[in-house]
């Protein structure tokens, strides 16, 4: 039986480890003998910027509230009767005097005959005292009559001429009466619904009204301001921070219901002067043109008041905003290592499609508009206007510089 010596299996080894050391030299020459990579660097990302401007700036109170008539009349009967005749559509407009009902007119005639006849009686008799009066007075010269006799005929002629001055009067008080069996409208505008209808009893200045007229161009705006946001402005005037606004009549910008802006602009009229204790809340009243007569009463509607101006103020889009976990506004900004920063702001309100910003941002910060995706805080960007075509449901840059609302109340 042939045997392997111990010096032979020592030879066979190390032939193996060479082997197994070659093999392995073979793959990694076979590795790095592959293609190079050749991938280009990253490239830096591009963002939309808005460069802060601060600019003159409109404070615009938008403050709810209801339209209300501009005159209102509710029509009630001078003199008791029948009504004969209605002579208005319900829902129509009327013109001042234009007559709405008749009243039975039979009675008030005949009293105004009588109290024309009562007149030419007391004047026929006037026509004798003065001619007795006036013989007197020429006799009494000559003592032909006694001085008692022409006191007498003097004070009878005084008599007469006051009973034909009452018996005037009373013609007056008929024919006013028969004039107010005419019930006609004593504005002009559109007139309600009839509570009577011809046949119905009505009695002079009764509680119900029979009917009433409105109207309605121009029409009232009553809106109401919180007294703690009235104060507020006062201060911020008081110490220059805003400026009252130099207009004499405060235009009025109507929103309505739907959030349609309402055509015509009105003008502020009247601030209160009194604030309700129940609501802490002051009443504004301005008074708005309504030609097509868009506007009702009772309508809810909110009204734009240019209640003071901002020397330098800073908007910043509201798409541009975001908050943080704690619920505070934020903004990412390019700073000017090109890298990226998280700003908070402090803001006192919307103004359109914008918040005013009161502490947070100054003149010549770039504000991050577009190109958000893929970037984080401290990645390093490069900088382009933004351009709103682009994003055409968005805020341009200049809108940080447009006038438009706030709500102090917010």
């Amino acid at each position: 039986m042939n045997t392997t010596s111990l010096d032979d299996k020592s030879g066979l080894y190390a032939k193996s480890g060479v082997w197994l050391l070659g093999l392995a030299s073979l793959m990694l020459a076979a590795c790095s003998s592959g293609k190079p990579d050749n991938k280009p660097p990253k490239k830096t990302p591009e963002v939309g910027v808005i460069t802060v401007q601060p600019a003159s700036q409109p404070i615009v109170a938008d403050l709810p509230g209801r339209t209300n008539p501009f005159m209102i009349s509710e029509v009630r009967p001078q003199v008791g009767g029948i009504i004969r005749q209605r002579a208005f559509t319900e829902g129509a407009l009327v013109k001042a005097g234009q007559l709405l009902y008749q009243i039975e007119p039979a009675p008030y005639q005949a009293s105004a005959q009588s109290a024309a006849a009562a007149l030419q009686k007391t004047e026929a008799s006037l026509t004798t005292l003065k001619l007795k009066a006036d013989r007197y007075k020429e006799l009494v010269k000559i003592n032909a009559v006694s001085r008692q006799d022409n006191d007498d005929a003097q004070a009878a002629l005084q008599q007469g001429e006051a009973d034909v001055a009452a018996a005037r009067a009373a013609l007056s008080t008929a024919k006013i009466n028969l004039d107010f069996t005419r019930v006609v409208s004593p504005i002009t505008g559109f007139v309600s619904t009839s509570t009577v209808t011809p046949g119905a009893l009505v009695t002079a200045s009764q509680d119900t009204a029979l009917t009433t007229v409105q109207q309605l161009d121009p029409i009232y705006v009553d809106v109401i301001q919180s007294s703690s946001d009235l104060l507020k402005l006062k201060r911020d005037i008081a110490s220059g921070k805003l400026s009252s606004t130099s207009q004499k009549e405060i235009p009025v910008r109507v929103v309505l219901e739907d959030g349609s802006t309402y055509a015509h602009a009105g003008k502020l009229k009247f601030n209160g002067i009194s604030v309700n204790t129940t609501s802490g809340a002051v009443t504004l009243r301005a008074v708005v043109p309504n030609p097509e007569g868009i506007l009702l009463p009772g309508m809810y509607v909110h009204a734009l008041i240019d209640v003071a101006e901002e020397k330098a103020a800073i908007l910043v889009p509201q798409r541009a905003v975001t908050r943080n976990t704690r619920g505070e506004p934020t903004v990412l900004l390019v700073d000017n290592t090109q890298k990226v920063i998280q700003q908070t702001l402090e803001t006192s309100g919307a103004q359109g499609d914008n918040w005013r910003v009161t502490h947070g941002l100054q003149a010549g910060d770039r504000v991050i508009m577009d190109g958000l995706q893929g970037i984080s805080v401290g990645s390093e960007v490069k900088a382009v206007p933004f351009v709103a075509t682009s994003h055409p449901d968005v805020a341009t840059p200049a809108m940080a510089t447009r006038p438009s609302t706030v709500n102090p109340a917010r």
